[in-house]
């Protein structure tokens, strides 16, 4: 693109659309990128932009700063990613594209992202930097240089402080999720983080809704930026919403009375406090529901076990904090129950919108006390439709709310060069157990993880415990 042309592009960008299907976006190949990004984009079968990046793509290779406001699940990733992409150098091996996520999960998601785009570009280094894990891997890690740096803010400027990271090359900086980490209390690190940037970079700043702080910490960061609004980037789901007025002291109860009723096979209870999360999950625990808290003050490894557990079946509910759940990528959610309304109708949306993906109906369950009533309401007026109100029913049997499967806990990984062909071979010759039995596996660099059907489990647990496997000893436990 020529400068006349990227000088023709308008200051705001908007697209409005209720049925995706009738609108055909561009293709890859009307931008020009760099062959690699091509080759990476059709092994991706990428072949048709959506629309926040047939929007943004333009101005970003252009090396224009970019303001823009897209709904999680919209295709932003594969935007910024190609856009920082298309900038490096790769013969230069320095941290030239920085990447500030609200979570670790997200940075995680972000990260393979990057590096299943630069799959063709010949040793392209992505460093994930995170909190919550260990300082000594990743300062080990720096002293090896990358390409891309992927991390949340604190842990980035924490090794800014030591001075074990350096972002005097970087050319691109992308702030994802930006209206999270504002909730997150992250302005200030954010703010500390750029000042060690080069003047001359390029700011692009991805953001689900874009309140005034959002805009001010944009029009501060950034220069000139380019605007986009995308609206409506989905068809809506269809998800049945009901709500229930239960009294403050009877929530716990009637929570395990609804998911005794809907029995969903898997479910996300929203809290608005970690301490909310804790409390609930264990409420759950002694009404004899499977359920495990995620929240903010939960190590990363134990982070880790929860989504395993609830990922691969052995837990049916998940009681998490917003901040928590934030950039979690969840399949085929069941239900979405609100222990608690939010404060305001876009987290409702939001946490609701988790459920009834891939053309199913979703359910979200909502209990509200007398003193939530203004936010009930405040909902109704924002949906221009009154709310579907129920009577809680008697508490029944939650039997259906048994796990399924049981996770056994394998402590060797990824380093001990473990694979999952090794766990499930070990589980169906000496352990004796059909194939039918053994469910996801997952593999860490230094713990793996399988699920066993319940009523195998016993025997899975006693006959590993007694076998090797890969012709060494390894310790199981059952979680």
């Amino acid at each position: 693109m020529s400068r006349c042309e990227r000088d023709a592009l308008p200051a705001f960008f908007l697209i409005r659309c209720t049925n995706l299907r009738s609108l055909r976006m561009p293709k890859f190949s009307s931008i020009p990128l760099p062959p690699a990004l091509y080759q990476s984009l059709e092994t991706l079968g990428y072949a048709e932009m959506t629309p926040v990046q047939a929007a943004s793509l333009p101005a970003i290779i252009t090396g224009r700063d970019l303001i823009a406001q897209a709904p999680t699940g919209s295709g932003k990733t594969v935007a910024f990613g190609l856009g920082l992409l298309h900038r490096l150098d790769p013969a230069y091996v320095k941290p030239q594209a920085l990447v500030l996520c609200p979570t670790r999960e997200l940075a995680d998601q972000v990260a393979r992202e990057i590096r299943r785009l630069a799959a063709a570009i010949p040793n392209l280094k992505v460093l994930l930097l995170t909190g919550g894990v260990a300082l000594g891997p990743q300062l080990a890690s720096l002293r090896k240089d990358s390409h891309v740096i992927v991390g949340t803010p604190g842990r980035v400027q924490e090794l800014l402080a030591k001075q074990a990271l350096s972002l005097a090359k970087v050319r691109t900086l992308v702030l994802d999720e930006a209206d999270r980490m504002l909730d997150m209390g992250f302005e200030e690190p954010i703010r500390a983080i750029v000042r060690h940037l080069p003047p001359r970079h390029q700011g692009l700043l991805f953001s689900a809704t874009y309140p005034e702080d959002i805009r001010k910490l944009g029009h501060e960061l950034l220069r000139e930026p380019f605007e986009v609004t995308i609206e409506g980037v989905e068809e809506k789901p269809e998800i049945d919403q009901r709500f229930f007025e239960v009294e403050l002291a009877r929530k716990p109860a009637a929570l395990a009375a609804l998911l005794a009723e809907y029995q969903p096979e898997s479910s996300v209870v929203f809290c608005n406090t970690r301490r909310d999360a804790d409390d609930v999950a264990e409420s759950l625990g002694k009404a004899g529901i499977a359920a495990l808290a995620l929240h903010g003050d939960i190590d990363q490894r134990d982070r880790d076990e929860v989504l395993v557990r609830f990922a691969n079946r052995s837990c049916s509910v998940l009681v998490a904090s917003d901040v928590a759940a934030r950039g979690l990528d969840i399949k085929d959610l069941a239900a979405v129950i609100n222990y608690e309304l939010p404060p305001d109708s876009d987290i409702y949306l939001h946490r609701i919108g988790r459920t009834g993906r891939a053309g199913r109906t979703g359910l979200a369950l909502n209990l509200v006390t007398p003193r939530e009533m203004p936010r009930a309401l405040a909902l109704e007026a924002a949906q221009g439709a009154p709310l579907r109100w129920e009577k809680l029913k008697a508490a029944g049997k939650s039997d259906g709310l048994r796990a399924a499967m049981v996770t056994l806990r394998l402590d060797a990984g990824r380093t001990d060069k473990m694979r999952p062909g090794d766990i499930l071979g070990a589980l169906t010759g000496h352990a004796g157990l059909p194939a039918g039995a053994v469910g996801k596996i997952d593999v860490f660099p230094t713990r793996s993880y399988v699920a066993i059907r319940r009523a195998d489990a016993a025997q899975a647990l006693q006959r590993l415990r007694e076998g090797k496997i890969k012709g060494r000893n390894v310790r199981v436990v059952k979680l």
